[in-house]
């Protein structure tokens, strides 16, 4: 089994402060793991994320619902968008009644590379060593910090 303290070198004040420099030290890890399988996909975990809210929405919806439901927060909605359009995966619909508001829709270039993206992969042998009830138990620790 790893163990943290040893991978950075390190001694702790406490346990908390270990747990949370070892939460940040994973976050990372898993960053790292997920930028490096999108890359071939020309993607970034942020526009997977994009794509699947999308897909899921089945419907055209705001940028603001978009926000509201990512994973990771993106300042950079609108980059990131602007990326997926250059890309032909989403498209951008006027909304007739505000012209300040912009529907986003995927398209089915867009469908079709999510169906190429198996939904576990991204994370793939990062939860394996943990049994299904630990990883209930980790998914309720967490949402417990916050």
């Amino acid at each position: 089994m790893a163990d943290f303290s040893k991978d950075i070198n390190s001694k702790f004040y406490d346990n908390k402060i270990k747990a949370l420099l070892n939460i940040l030290y994973t976050a990372n890890y898993i960053s790292s793991r997920q930028n490096k399988f999108f890359k071939p996909f020309g993607l970034s975990p942020q526009q997977y994320n994009i794509l699947r809210i999308l897909r899921g929405a089945k419907k055209p919806v705001k940028v603001q619902a978009i926000k509201d439901r990512m994973v990771e927060r993106a300042p950079n909605l609108t980059r990131l968008t602007d990326k997926l359009c250059d890309k032909k995966l989403i498209e951008r619909i006027d909304f007739p009644e505000d012209r300040r508001v912009v529907l986003i829709k995927i398209t089915n270039a867009g469908l079709n590379l999510l169906e190429k993206i198996h939904p576990t992969s991204p994370i793939h042998g990062i939860l394996d060593n943990l049994t299904e009830d630990e990883a209930g138990q980790l998914s309720n620790l967490l949402d417990k910090m916050r």
